[in-house]
């Protein structure tokens, strides 16, 4: 009994560590100072719900961008797709397919697209526009594999193409992911851990840079501008959940009904440390309910999420409030197969 005191313990102390290490004085932020910020966006519907605590409880292909070790849950093959309604009209997509290869080895790919709608290309001289647009696009496709090493634990890594386009500019690289999942053993306790973005730095190139110089200074009078290099945004995860109620719970087995809970710590190159926590309700592994909250983020606050499963077919819906940036909705569909 008192070692299950001592894992609901932590599981609830954990958020208040989170809000201490926010509220620590910053004496140099380094917010603002990576590109590819659109890396660090939440995907995955089931996720959205929980406000992104998935690292240590994402068991599929959709919750690849917390952790690559999570296709390590996988049952033959399973796909995803959703599409986010985000903030300022910004619209992102995601589709995503895993298989299980044997016993102890899984595979899969992640595609995500984000588009920021037609926007007014404008100057000094036309400040209204001059009737051209531009938007601005990012592009990741990501390829996975992990490895059951026990029946407790799996590691997972994947590797990924990213470019992003704004207007005639562009860049693009290739970075890494690694991850794990841990089953403690001890009262349920699942441990999770990932590193994302791993890569070099990169800078813009293409027209968008380029300016006309006089022939005398350049034979095809044009001048390539010079582009700061810039990190992209290395993520670390670290999270922690427990099946509070249901089959699998040291605590309390209500026949039908399943609670999980889960929490994240997230500390990005370019951001204060953060985290979030979330809840997940199961009524016979066919109806959910989740909810979450964001722990120390400027913008994301509160979010909610519903789903259905029947025989394969998953359906979600997940909402996230955004304080001043007002709300965003997604809607997901997997099947398993």
């Amino acid at each position: 009994m008192l070692y299950r005191i001592k894992i609901l313990y932590v599981l609830f102390l954990l958020p208040s560590f989170l809000m201490a290490v926010r509220n620590t004085p910053d004496i140099v932020t380094k917010v603002g100072t990576a590109a590819g910020n659109w890396l660090k966006l939440e995907t995955g519907t089931r996720a959205i719900g929980m406000s992104g605590a998935h690292v240590a409880v994402g068991n599929g292909v959709y919750a690849a961008p917390y952790n690559p070790a999570s296709i390590g849950f996988v049952e033959g093959s399973e796909t995803f797709f959703s599409r986010t309604n985000y903030v300022a009209d910004i619209r992102h997509s995601v589709f995503g397919y895993a298989k299980q290869l044997s016993l102890s080895d899984y595979i899969g790919f992640h595609i995500f697209y984000m588009d920021s709608g037609d926007m007014l290309v404008t100057d000094v001289e036309n400040p209204d526009g001059y009737g051209e647009y531009f938007s601005v696009t990012a592009f990741s496709l990501r390829g996975m594999y992990t490895k059951m090493l026990t029946d407790r634990l799996k590691v997972g890594a994947s590797v990924k193409y990213i470019r992003e386009d704004i207007y005639t500019a562009y860049m693009h690289s290739f970075v890494f992911d690694i991850g794990s999942n841990f089953d403690t053993g001890i009262y349920g306790m699942i441990l999770g851990m990932s590193v994302s973005n791993f890569g070099p730095e990169v800078k813009f190139s293409g027209e968008g840079l380029e300016i006309e110089v006089d022939e005398s200074l350049d034979p095809d009078e044009k001048l390539q501008r010079v582009s700061e290099e810039f990190p992209l945004p290395l993520t670390f995860r670290l999270g922690v959940s427990n099946e509070v109620i249901g089959p699998n719970s040291a605590f309390l087995n209500i026949p039908g009904s399943r609670l999980t809970v889960a929490f994240d710590a997230i500390n990005s190159i370019d951001y204060s440390v953060y985290g979030c926590g979330g809840l997940e309700y199961a009524w016979n592994e066919m109806a959910f309910l989740r909810a979450g909250t964001h722990l120390g983020h400027d913008t994301a606050g509160f979010s909610l999420g519903a789903g259905v499963k029947y025989r394969g077919i998953n359906v979600d819906y997940a909402f996230v409030n955004y304080g001043i940036l007002e709300t965003t909705h997604q809607f997901g569909i997997g099947l398993e197969f």
